[in-house]
């Protein structure tokens, strides 16, 4: 005796299974788990397209007053420099540099900072080998 559901009819059976079958096993076989009112709609014909950088301002994650290469090469100098060598004077910072393997670039910025000067940051040391820092914002 074959025990098959009874209020509907075997075509609206595989319909109604056909229906719920994202949801039972996943959204790789066809159907999706998302709720239809959540998908977005796509733009109209005369509407630009969604991004994620309004206007074309695109956001590098470099601060306010800074390059992205001022940042990167800030951020060489500071690989080299450990905060034990902070405070410290330029013989402090270059000992340092040494220490940790500095190349040679590094160690000749370093050599060209003035004598008797301690800094607190390698921000500071940045700012005296004659690059820019970032801006505050107010």
């Amino acid at each position: 005796m074959d025990r098959g559901n009874s209020k509907h009819a075997p075509r609206v059976d595989e319909q109604m299974d056909q229906e719920v079958s994202g949801l039972v096993q996943g959204p790789g076989t066809g159907g999706s788990r998302v709720d239809e009112s959540r998908v977005p709609e796509p733009a109209g014909e005369d509407q630009p397209e969604a991004t994620t950088a309004p206007a074309g301002d695109l956001r590098s994650g470099s601060p306010q007053g800074m390059t992205s290469e001022d940042v990167e090469a800030r951020s060489r100098l500071g690989r080299f420099i450990t905060m034990t060598a902070l405070p410290g004077d330029r013989a402090t910072l270059l000992a340092n540099a040494r220490d940790n393997q500095a190349p040679a670039d590094v160690l000749a910025a370093l050599e060209r900072l003035p004598e008797g000067t301690r800094y607190q940051t390698v921000s500071e040391v940045w700012a005296a080998l004659g690059h820019k820092n970032e801006t505050t914002r107010w």
